[in-house]
């Protein structure tokens, strides 16, 4: 605007060829948009941030005279905002930078025990600010700087924050031992689980089988009873009684001891031979020899 005052008023204006200039310059929002760059935190992590800002311009008198264009101003921007985040990550830890509030409450894992829960783990690490008050800082002292340029700075924020390549190997290889820890941890619980029910299951099949073997002992035992009962009602009934008894009990031994093919060779005055004697036919089955029974 060399040779006039300066217009901020819209509407058609007059200017004088080869005396006065125009330079147009925006009074919209304009935006800024940082190149990833590396930087160390407090604990010593290298970081890529990326960063992006929204600006605009207040002075356009003070702006023109010391940047004249806005190819200029976000150079300007580049240095400034570029080197107030680098000091604002190098005095914070990696946690303040990630965490969005220092209240931020986690879901916790429904799997833990109540020992684990009171050693909190599962829980967040304390952080003093957060990733919201480092950007106020990064915010509050860009502005005091851009100010002298006429120019108003009006939010900043982190778009991105990652691991340097040199460094996420490592970090990866954390996550997945720190996660191994846990899967280990629950694959102990549950063999200890797993055995704790196999052992319940052969105590419980062992219970079973003693109180089965029991019950039938008892049956068993009662049956007997009941048996000895029927025999001795028998013996008290008369002699034609106890031959009828004997006779039965006979026949059921022959059932258990003459199979088809069956020689036996008995006595004269055996009991098993009394009831054979008057049954066999000559030749088959029973051969009685003379004088054997002595």
């Amino acid at each position: 605007m060399a040779g006039a005052a300066c217009r901020a008023t819209a509407g058609l204006k007059i200017k004088i060829p080869f005396i006065q200039d125009v330079n147009p310059i925006d009074k919209r929002i304009l935006e800024w948009d940082g190149n990833p760059s590396d930087m160390p935190t407090k604990d010593k992590l290298y970081i890529a941030v990326d960063l992006f800002a929204r600006w605009r311009i207040t002075d356009p008198l003070q702006y023109f005279l010391r940047l004249r264009d806005e190819r200029s101003a976000q150079s300007r921007l580049d240095d400034i905002l570029g080197s107030e985040t680098r000091n604002a990550v190098a005095k914070h830890e990696l946690i303040e930078i990630i965490r969005t509030t220092k209240d931020r409450v986690p879901l916790r894992d429904t799997l833990l025990t109540d020992a684990e829960k009171e050693l909190d783990m599962g829980a967040l690490v304390p952080i003093q600010k957060g990733r919201k008050l480092v950007e106020k800082e990064i915010f509050t002292a860009a502005a005091e700087k851009v100010r002298v340029f006429g120019i108003e700075l009006l939010d900043i924020r982190f778009k991105r924050i990652n691991y340097n390549e040199s460094v996420r190997p490592k970090i990866y290889d954390r996550m997945i031992s720190e996660r191994r820890q846990i899967a280990e941890r629950f694959l102990s619980e549950g063999n200890g689980e797993a055995a704790r029910i196999r052992g319940n299951r052969v105590r419980d099949l062992n219970k079973i089988q003693s109180e089965a073997y029991r019950k039938v002992e008892e049956i068993r035992g009662v049956a007997d009873a009941k048996a000895t009962e029927i025999y001795a009602r028998a013996y008290n009934q008369g002699p034609e009684a106890v031959a009828f008894y004997e006779f039965t009990r006979t026949m059921q031994s022959y059932k258990s001891i003459i199979g088809k093919n069956t020689t036996l060779v008995l006595s004269t005055d055996s009991d098993l031979f009394k009831f054979l004697k008057g049954m066999a036919p000559d030749g088959d089955i029973v051969r009685a020899r003379p004088g054997e029974g002595k």
